[in-house]
């Protein structure tokens, strides 16, 4: 299948401090890919270089067939990135910045399309709400809805349901997995819900220090490491062991 992610020989040096250190992955078109690791692993860094964001050190990432370095521009509009720990103005109704970003977007039809979220993410009765308002819940699931405005055909999703309840959790988190099926939109998740990853996604990259040390299907991992789950595979390779 055709990589939409493709990232060849990426480092971010910061200083002397080494954050990436020329890893090497893609991600096909309509797959779901995890990148895990632990604090300080470089999966921050990663996400940063992939929105063309940050600049690497040396190597190249390319989106949708661009270099992200120099045409990023190019493709923003066809990709879209959610965090809970990015927020949006605080100041502003969540239905204003649904209504900025839909503009940024260049996005027809954004009144219909905000209504079409707000549906489907339950969050009709938030959005005339100021942002600074809101529970860490209901921030998450309005900065899910900005990061599906513009239909994406590349989502970038850190951490996407921190801060929701067991069963909102769940339930955004087949939201997600249907919106890729009925898309082909690629997601690149970077999470430390293994029960999500496990959920999510098809195959999964392991950083440690800027490196990826391991790659797989869950079971694949969870077999070659003789764990009952992924988070133990998450320990064990955190805590440098091998299989």
């Amino acid at each position: 299948m055709k990589s939409v992610i493709a990232v060849e020989g990426l480092s971010k040096k910061f200083g002397k401090v080494v954050a990436v250190d020329g890893i090497d992955f893609a991600v096909p078109a309509g797959a779901a890919v995890a990148l895990l690791g632990g604090n300080g692993a470089g999966k921050t860094t990663t996400l940063s270089m992939l929105l063309g964001l940050l600049l690497p050190t040396s190597g190249a990432v390319r989106v949708l067939g661009e270099d992200m370095a120099t045409h990023r521009y190019r493709v923003l509009g066809r990709m879209n990135f959610s965090s809970p720990y990015v927020d949006l103005p605080r100041r502003l109704t969540a239905r204003q910045n649904l209504v900025v970003y839909g503009h940024l977007y260049s996005l027809a039809g954004v009144k219909q399309r905000i209504a079409e979220l707000a549906r489907d993410l339950d969050i009709a009765p938030l959005l005339d709400r100021p942002v600074g308002q809101l529970s860490s819940g209901q921030k998450t699931r309005v900065a899910l809805a900005k990061a599906l405005l513009n239909r994406p055909e590349v989502l970038l999703l850190d951490e996407p349901t921190a801060s929701l309840d067991p069963d909102t959790g769940d339930w955004v988190r087949g939201y997600l997995d249907s919106y890729r099926r009925q898309t082909g939109c690629a997601i690149l998740l970077a999470s430390h819900n293994m029960g999500e990853v496990e959920r999510l996604c098809g195959d999964v990259l392991m950083m440690r220090a800027g490196r990826i040390v391991d790659r797989g299907a869950p079971a694949d991992l969870i077999r070659r490491y003789g764990r009952r789950n992924l988070e133990e595979v998450f320990l064990a390779i955190a805590r440098g062991a091998g299989p």
